[in-house]
């Protein structure tokens, strides 16, 4: 009997190794994040993996869809597939939600605040608005971030029959509230380490336009997933 194992295989039977062989490798828990957070298409995957490859991330799909936790459907046009996760792939939705409660834990704030990414926060904070807490007609809220170099510093979330877009270039439509803020400042409402009340009232987030949509910001702004989650690191 040969002694050799496939590259990257840890060659034990224990369930968590052959589990790990799936789930470890690099950038596949986040794309299993993405994808339990319902995005289902390649380029909406990779909004949510901004600094993942267009390469890797398709050979990540196809390793996952090989392992049985994903299924890829080809859908209306040619060429576009749905990537939706199979029963294997759903039942890794409390690993990942346990992994993220267990960052939010036990690791600084200080170090997640060190890894500052505007496109993701904004994507984040698009696909996790209420917009019950939001005007009926269309709502265009601008962010502005100063301290980011241009390219990345504005951004645009447009609310519009129940459904929020984001964008990067001026959408071109009447803006109902400007949000003025540090990328630093509104990652860390986001990720529940501050408040959008501390801030705002220490200067750090600065809302101007309609004072209705201002009001109700901390009811349509929604927070990451593990906001909840509070540190147990000792301040």
């Amino acid at each position: 009997m040969s002694d050799r194992t496939e590259p990257g295989s840890y060659g034990q039977f224990c369930p968590v190794a052959m589990a790990a062989e799936i789930f470890c490798s690099r950038w596949t828990a986040l794309v299993l994040r993405e994808l339990l957070s319902g995005s289902t298409r390649f380029n909406d995957l990779r909004r949510g993996v901004p600094r993942m490859s267009p390469t890797l991330l398709s050979k990540r799909l196809k390793e996952l869809e090989e392992a049985g936790v994903i299924a890829a459907r080809a859908k209306g046009r040619a060429g576009t597939v749905d990537y939706k996760l199979t029963q294997a792939g759903e039942e890794l939705r409390g690993v990942i939600m346990s992994l993220g409660n267990w960052g939010q834990r036990w690791i600084e704030s200080s170090l997640t605040l060190k890894n500052l990414d505007p496109s993701l926060l904004m994507w984040d904070m698009r696909r996790n608005l209420t917009l019950s807490s939001l005007p009926g007609r269309r709502c265009n809220v601008r962010f502005d971030y100063p301290d980011i170099n241009a390219g990345q510093k504005t951004w645009w979330l447009v609310i519009e029959e129940g459904v929020a877009d984001l964008c990067s270039i001026d959408p071109g439509y009447d803006v109902d509230l400007y949000v003025r803020s540090s990328l630093h400042s509104m990652t860390s409402v986001w990720m529940g380490h501050s408040t959008l009340k501390a801030e705002i009232g220490a200067g750090n987030i600065i809302l101007t336009g309609d004072k209705a949509v201002a009001r109700s910001m901390h009811g349509w702004l929604g927070l990451s997933l593990f906001a909840k989650e509070k540190s147990r690191l000792a301040s």
